[in-house]
């Protein structure tokens, strides 16, 4: 059976990131090469071998929500929430006479409700063994729930939940939500994720693991791809969404149209619980995959936002994937990671960096990769890797690039709406 796909359009964006509380604030703040990572204040972490993170900065849901709505979800939900409320208002939908059996909500998180687990498990730990937990307890915790909870919020009945992938979550995400709108199973979806794991146990967990960045002396340059010593990821928080709508669809209500979400691919490395395969094997099939669904060459794409966590492997296996892509076009192309500037948000991290690519296609201006100090010979100097300062250019078509552990890849790409 023969189908025709639908097109698939961006009509809006909503952003609450360490380095602006609305997509506007983040976007300007990513042009400018700024550093979210500070000391931790969310709890003492002077006893932790990383003491730094990328917080949310004077962040008060109370700004956004009743108490009452606030103290039913975590904090991821509530930057799910507010990222999301940012987003519909942006892209125009009347949420009162659409018809919300065709909207859908696919919202992402890697982890989900790590802080409602700690306290939940800390007052239960302090007591005498008495099971008194909070009957919101579940509902709080299950990464499927901010989803849910937007849903409600306006109304929404098309297809809704989440999906799970670590750090490539809100790619998958947008990828299934651009499916299911180019099969005509949706008018538009919300789509995105959220993260906040800025925890004891999160900091922990990842320092186990020898994952971030323990350059207390100097948070602020802790994020440093693909410079000779990069030493891990510095752990953000913070969320990202966007609006996915039928083209037709669009047109007809008069929406502004961003650009156009023409492909995505997902693929798995099959190699190892952590590490990315040495040479990008996963990594060549995704973005493969998203080009040949795009129907696009790999001459068409003139900007990368990597993956680009800061991590001595990933980076080099990232790169060594998009020269075996690209070929000599790799020269010619713009490279850059904003998690230079944001930190890695895990389950979030693709909601946005989609955001940013979304925003250098519309604008044709490429962020850079901050904090660049020493030149590493793993990387092929003629690469433009964007360091220190954003840089303006045509920007018709760009990838996105999320990978999480357990060898999840996602890819997708954007380009400039043609009418």
């Amino acid at each position: 059976m023969n189908v025709t796909l639908k097109r698939v359009v961006v009509t809006g964006l909503g952003a609450l990131t360490p380095i602006g509380n609305t997509t506007s604030e983040y976007w300007n703040a990513l042009i400018n090469g700024v550093s979210g990572a500070d000391f931790i204040k969310q709890f003492d972490a002077e006893k932790f071998k990383t003491k730094f993170a990328c917080e949310l900065k004077n962040f008060n849901v109370d700004d956004y929500m009743e108490k009452k709505e606030s103290k039913r979800l975590d904090r991821f939900s509530q930057v799910a929430m507010i990222a999301a409320a940012e987003a519909i208002q942006h892209s125009g939908l009347d949420t009162a006479n659409v018809d919300k059996d065709r909207i859908g909500v696919i919202f992402s998180s890697g982890i989900g409700g790590m802080i409602t687990f700690i306290e939940e498990m800390t007052a239960y730990n302090k007591g005498d063994g008495t099971p008194r937990f909070n009957p919101f307890f579940i509902p709080k915790l299950i990464l499927d729930i901010a989803a849910g909870h937007i849903s409600m919020k306006y109304g929404f009945r098309g297809p809704n939940f989440a999906t799970v992938s670590a750090c490539a979550s809100a790619t998958h995400g947008m990828i299934d939500a651009l499916t299911y709108i180019r099969l005509g199973k949706a008018d538009a979806i919300v789509t995105g994720g959220s993260e906040a794991v800025v925890t004891q146990s999160g900091i922990g967990g990842f320092n186990a693991m020898k994952a971030l960045s323990e350059r207390n002396d100097d948070p602020k340059t802790a994020s440093r791809p693909f410079d000779l010593d990069r030493d891990g990821f510095v752990l953000g928080e913070g969320g990202g969404c966007v609006i996915l709508e039928e083209y037709e669809h669009a047109k007809r209500r008069g929406a502004n149209i961003i650009c156009e979400v023409v492909g995505g691919g997902m693929s798995a490395d099959a190699y190892h619980l952590t590490a990315p395969h040495p040479e990008g094997l996963g990594v060549i099939n995704v973005m493969n995959y998203a080009l040949e669904d795009a129907q696009m060459k790999p001459e068409d794409i003139d900007y990368i936002n990597v993956h680009g966590t800061s991590t001595p492997i990933g980076d080099i296996a990232e790169i060594t994937a998009i020269q075996k892509v690209f070929g000599e076009h790799a020269f010619k192309m713009n490279i850059s990671s904003t998690k230079s500037m944001t930190g890695h948000l895990l389950g979030a991290a693709g909601a946005i960096e989609a955001v940013a690519t979304i925003l250098s296609v519309k604008n044709d201006i490429v962020p850079p990769t901050i904090n660049h100090f020493t030149d590493d010979p793993a990387f092929d100097p003629r690469l433009n890797l964007t360091f220190h300062k954003a840089q303006h250019r045509t920007v018709n078509a760009a990838i996105s690039n999320t990978f999480g552990f357990g060898g999840h890849n996602a890819s997708v790409i954007f380009k400039k709406i043609e009418e």
